[in-house]
């Protein structure tokens, strides 16, 4: 065997990069795929329908990006190095090796022109690549900083030694320790509530909204996909029309093929500082075919409007709906504890944990609950019922694999459908926490009871007997409260808090008994005893400081606009993430989180650390951190006032021409609220206050416009600036 030939070689299939191949004809696939059996003649079975369409796909796809054997590089290229950068780089190579023959001025001349040319052609590739890259993101931090890991050359990480086995056994006895923990435990008392109408039968799909669906969908993809989600997406006129046959014959028939029940697992470490070779330190993520996952975005819709019609979710719930957020979670939680200090009293927040909540469910309870409590019945609950029977997965470590499990219990958590149906199952908790003032996150479950400092044993006793229903209630839907992970944050003035003894401020919870901390993290944000949120802005201050940093060593290499970009979505995300919670905090506070605003803007332009910045953030129509908290408070506001916001959020929110005996004063044309009395300084920062006082200092004409959001987005942004910078 010849030499060149002993090398390695590996299988490799043109179509896995999310670019298009220069050599794909795109429009010749699309044509044999209008021209196909799956469009012309599909199944009328549902199974050999989902068949058909990934064999047809697979079949079409190894006729024009067929398999080819390649040689393995010693290392991998980068990502923006392409067939004309070779091209360039072995001419510069060529001139080089003339140079170094022949030594001449004219040789030396040609090589060293020829060397700009490339250095200018590598530079203007990488910019452009990772300019697509940010575009392609469309927002995302998260996948944003996934894909840029490389480009900011992070610090290593220790490498994982589990391997896929590992990782499954652990998934696996964590699930059958909790099942076998609450066997014992009662079934679970189901109050049943009236539903004027249940939801019986699926409504058919529409290859409209399919493709709509579709445009929507992000690009992302998994192993199991018969074909890479940009290309469906690219001809999803063509295949709208068959995924919405597909839904409709799954609904049919109520059944979901076992194909589509399939999820490769790859482990995520919940946190950066846990340790990577403890298997408690990751969470199991499900990646499901993109097809399936269409299949459930139809079926949510379905479910999410008959829900939302009849009200049938907790107030307080503020995962997975629409206008809802962690930030208005933690605007109204924040808002209701400066209340408290506002009175005079002090509280005491708890802050419950569940273990593995998403991967105990129990099936035959949470069909029961969407019978008795949602109204779902009929063909409809029976395609829920077999959506969650015989699932199955494999763990996936880089390329180890391990065996095939098969799931009685959970909602997977990385499909649609799934992590929806956990509200409905853990809606009746809602009736325990309401002995509290309280809010939900999906599984995050938070409350707090207040009164005077000496009154702090009715407050323990009252945290400690709704801890233990909740414990109780837990066992009986087969989830496990999670003692040891609870958290309890005692707070009030500095000298209200030096009243509570610390004998007394303990809570207990089965047979844990809860320290109280000073600090919580609560959804993103750091509250402390004293809501004086310096440890918020300060830590806040430090993430920031350390992207620009990062961002820094490639400053050069990106230029200016790709720059500016990276610094919007690492650096001004965060200082605008849940900023409402800073209102009314003094400037010297807030100085911190300008600073890092300096420190962008002086990163973006490419001034000098001493350089004046007014000019700059100008340019830049950056606003200052106090314009950038108003204009969420604003926002908000006018949210609210379009039916865009939760129905909390609304409730703190007074029109002036709606109270009877106002609604002839001039306030009440001019669009204002009204802001309600404080008994101190400190309850003005409350989102009910805050916020009233921010939008009634905005122009009569912004305040009373019925333009669309984006454009009051673009007004208020326009009037905030100017009133900042006086132009």
């Amino acid at each position: 065997m010849p030499r060149a030939n002993r090398k390695k070689c590996k299988l490799f299939k043109r179509y896995i990069s999310p670019y298009i191949p220069p050599s794909f004809d795109i429009d010749s696939f699309t044509t044999d795929l209008a021209q196909s059996q799956l469009v012309l003649n599909p199944s009328s079975d549902v199974t050999e329908l989902f068949d058909q369409y990934d064999a047809t796909l697979a079949e079409l796809l190894d006729k024009h990006a067929p398999w080819q054997l390649i040689k393995p590089r010693a290392r991998s290229a980068a990502p923006w190095y392409d067939a004309e950068c070779r091209v360039t780089k072995a001419k510069t190579r060529k001139l080089e090796k003339t140079y170094r023959r022949r030594r001449s001025t004219q040789s030396e001349h040609a090589w060293r022109v020829q060397f700009g040319q490339q250095r200018v052609l590598f530079q203007q590739k990488y910019i452009d690549h990772w300019s697509r890259t940010i575009d392609l993101c469309h927002g995302d931090s998260k996948a944003l900083w996934s894909k840029l890991r490389v480009l900011l050359q992070p610090k290593p990480n220790s490498c994982s030694r589990l391997t896929a086995g590992e990782h499954a056994h652990y998934f696996m006895a964590k699930i059958d320790g909790i099942r076998a923990l609450t066997s014992t435990s009662p079934p679970p008392n189901i109050i049943d509530r009236f539903v004027s109408e249940p939801l019986v039968d699926l409504r058919p799909a529409s290859a409209d909204e399919v493709a709509s669906i579709l445009k929507r969908s992000d690009p992302k993809q998994c192993p199991l996909d018969a074909a890479p989600t940009w290309l469906i997406k690219h001809v999803g006129d063509v295949l709208a029309p068959v995924i919405a046959s597909m839904c409709n014959a799954s609904f049919n028939q109520v059944k979901l093929p076992d194909r589509s029940k399939k999820a490769i697992v790859r482990p995520l470490l919940k946190k950066q500082t846990l340790d990577p070779n403890d298997p408690a330190s990751f969470r199991p993520i499900s990646n499901l075919s993109f097809v399936s996952k269409v299949v459930e975005k139809v079926v949510d819709a379905r479910i999410a409007e008959h829900v939302n019609r009849h009200q049938l979710l907790p107030v307080y719930q503020s995962a997975y709906r629409p206008h809802h957020s962690t930030e208005t979670a933690v605007a109204c939680i924040l808002n209701d504890m400066i209340g408290v200090l506002d009175q005079g009293q002090v509280g005491a927040l708890m802050l419950l944990d569940l273990s593995a909540a998403f991967d105990t469910v129990d099936h035959g309870i949470l069909t029961s609950v969407l019978r008795r409590r949602f109204g779902v019945d009929g063909p409809a609950l029976d395609w829920l019922s077999d959506f969650l029977s015989g699932r199955s997965q494999v763990v996936r470590v880089g390329t180890s694999e391990s065996d095939p499990v098969t799931l009685h219990f959970g909602v997977p958590q990385g499909s649609v459908v799934g992590p929806k149906r956990f509200l409905e199952y853990a809606e009746d908790v809602s009736l325990i926490l309401n002995r509290l003032r309280y809010h939900m996150f999906a599984d995050d479950m938070q409350g707090f009871k207040h009164g005077r400092p000496d009154n702090v044993p009715e407050i323990v006793s009252a945290l400690e007997d709704c801890a233990s229903d909740i414990s109780a209630w837990c066992a009986a839907k087969r989830l496990q409260l999670n003692a040891e992970k609870t958290e309890v944050l005692w707070f009030g003035t500095a000298a209200n808090l030096r009243k509570i003894s610390p004998d007394v401020s303990s809570i207990r919870v089965g047979s844990t008994v809860v320290t109280p901390t000073t600090v919580v993290r609560n959804l993103g944000v750091m509250l402390d005893a004293e809501l004086s949120m310096r440890e918020h802005v300060s830590r806040t201050a430090q993430s920031c400081f350390y992207h620009l940093r990062r961002l820094r060593s490639v400053r050069r290499q990106l230029g200016r606009d790709v720059t500016a970009r990276l610094v919007s979505a690492f650096v001004l995300s965060r200082l605008d993430y849940c900023n409402v919670v800073l209102a009314g905090l003094p400037t010297a506070t807030l100085a911190p989180l300008q600073r890092v605003l300096h420190a962008a803007a002086r990163l973006v332009v490419g001034l000098r650390p001493h350089d004046h910045v007014s000019q700059a953030l100008r340019e830049l129509h950056w606003l200052p951190i106090n314009k950038r908290i108003d204009y969420k408070l604003c926002l908000l506001v006018h949210k609210a006032s379009i039916g865009q916001a939760p129905t909390y959020i609304a409730d703190m929110l007074t029109p002036v021409i709606s109270v009877q005996s106002l609604s002839t004063q001039r306030s009440a044309t001019n669009g204002d609220y009204i802001v309600p009395r404080t008994n101190r300084k400190l309850g003005e920062r409350a989102f009910s206050v805050a916020a009233p006082k921010a939008w009634n200092r905005l122009p009569t004409k912004l305040k009373t416009s019925t333009c669309s959001t984006a454009s009051f987005k673009r007004s208020l942004k326009t009037f905030l600036f100017q009133s900042a910078y006086g132009c």
